[in-house]
């Protein structure tokens, strides 16, 4: 009778799937999380790199130099980033993360020469203070926003919409918005908050060029102008954001993290990454824009060899977020005590909102935030980000490049039907492409 081997798992209705019912059916409320989709999409690990052998010539190891450098926004800013590698630090913002998690960030982005975001929220001395370059989110909540901190900043990046949540707005709940990110979003202390989905003062992409040149007016034609969008529409979004005049498009894929949104929305809504990112280098290409205007992508990368393959598929640059929080300390396995007493577990912790993280990171309790040190954790990141860069020259040498943006889609192959059709790479050991005549 204690035999269960006969038991078999249902498809459609597992486990997971019947937690969530009989947790909506006691609660009423829909479930709120931060991280990215967890389910299985198609990614960069579907698609391998074709060395060089016989028809093209390896660079040999580390002593033939595999450049990294990428300059963004010199379309019609007077003053672009000019960055040493082509890996930038996501906006993350003040609220979502602690004081001490974003002076960490800038910390390590500037040890490395590359850049950081500030999230929504605004601006806060130790970010600015320990960044070489700093990009200035602009979002529909308007939270924080002030002119000399636009003036402070090197470049500005209008967001749309976030590969989490196209289409929606973020969340912040009452016990991460303590008595300093109150003041600086100008909301009452301790209520939860909603960010709005949408610009108030533009509804279009008419609208928008408006604004770009407003912007631009503010910052004397000096700071690059980014516009951000959540993979839903590439093709046409980044169409439009070259000609409201955008200096460079950041595209977020589904696999990108959030803070806290609806569990829905992180799972059922926007494409992945790697169909996002050849739409997006596709319009660049057929308005005559590629590499005109600087493409950025981001959502799920994780390695030099995710870096790589994005730049391979025409990306100028990636972004990272979740993995650069994961870097710094948080779901380190040496917290597991703690995570298991909030009821999750190291490298499963997602309820960032709930401002618990055992980690200090993800978190306003001022004796959490106290456990994570800047230094350390900025040390951490740099650590990190010199692996990715190592990684992405290591294979761009293996196929005979000189510079990390010599990778084309010629050097990748897909493994599955999917990838090739959606990243529109030959299936390995063919010349064929699904859907391409």
């Amino acid at each position: 009778m204690n035999d269960r081997s006969w038991l078999k798992e249902s498809a459609t209705f597992s486990r997971p799937v019947i937690a969530e019912i009989e947790r909506a059916a006691q609660t009423g409320i829909y479930d709120i999380r931060g991280f990215g989709a967890k389910r299985t999409v198609p990614t960069f690990d579907d698609l391998v790199f074709l060395g060089a052998s016989m028809s093209r010539y390896p660079l040999e190891g580390y002593r033939e130099q595999c450049d990294t450098r990428v300059v963004l926004g010199d379309r019609f800013a007077s003053k672009p980033l000019k960055l040493d590698i082509p890996i930038t630090i996501a906006g993350m913002s003040f609220g979502a993360l602690s004081a001490q998690a974003k002076e960490a960030l800038g910390r390590g982005a500037s040890a490395m020469g590359t850049s950081t975001t500030t999230g929504d929220g605004g601006m806060t001395p130790e970010e600015r203070g320990q960044s070489r370059h700093l990009v200035y989110q602009y979002l529909p909540s308007r939270y924080g926003m002030n002119p000399e901190d636009l003036l402070k900043a090197d470049a500005i990046e209008v967001v749309v919409g976030q590969g989490a949540k196209p289409g929606g707005g973020g969340m912040l709940l009452g016990q991460k918005i303590s008595e300093r990110v109150a003041d600086m979003r100008d909301l009452p202390e301790g209520i939860d908050q909603r960010s709005a989905c949408r610009h108030p003062d533009w509804t279009g992409p008419d609208d928008l060029e408006i604004k770009i040149q407003e912007l631009r007016e503010i910052t004397d034609w000096e700071k690059p102008i980014y516009i951000k969008v959540g993979a839903a529409r590439p093709y046409y979004d980044v169409t439009l954001a070259v000609k409201a005049g955008a200096d460079v498009v950041v595209v977020d894929g589904m696999q990108g993290g959030t803070a806290a949104t609806q569990d829905v929305f992180i799972e059922h809504v926007g494409i992945p990454t790697l169909p996002a990112l050849r739409q997006a280098v596709k319009a660049l290409q057929d308005l005559g824009m590629h590499r005109k205007v600087q493409l950025i992508v981001s959502g799920g990368i994780r390695s030099g060899a995710d870096v790589a393959k994005a730049l391979a598929m025409g990306a100028d640059a990636v972004s990272i977020g979740t993995a650069a929080l994961v870097a710094m300390g948080d779901n380190n396995a040496r917290y597991e005590k703690d995570y298991n007493a909030i009821g999750s577990s190291a490298g499963y912790y997602d309820d960032w909102h709930e401002g618990r993280d055992p980690a200090g990171i993800c978190t306003q309790d001022p004796e959490l935030a106290k456990r994570l040190d800047p230094v350390e954790a900025g040390r951490r990141l740099k650590n990190y980000l010199n692996v990715l860069t190592l990684e992405t020259q290591t294979l761009a040498r293996a196929c005979g490049k000189s510079h990390v943006h010599n990778l084309e889609p010629e050097d990748l192959a897909a493994l599955t039907i999917e990838a090739a059709a959606m990243a529109q790479i030959p299936l390995a050991g063919t010349d064929w492409v699904p859907g391409r005549l």
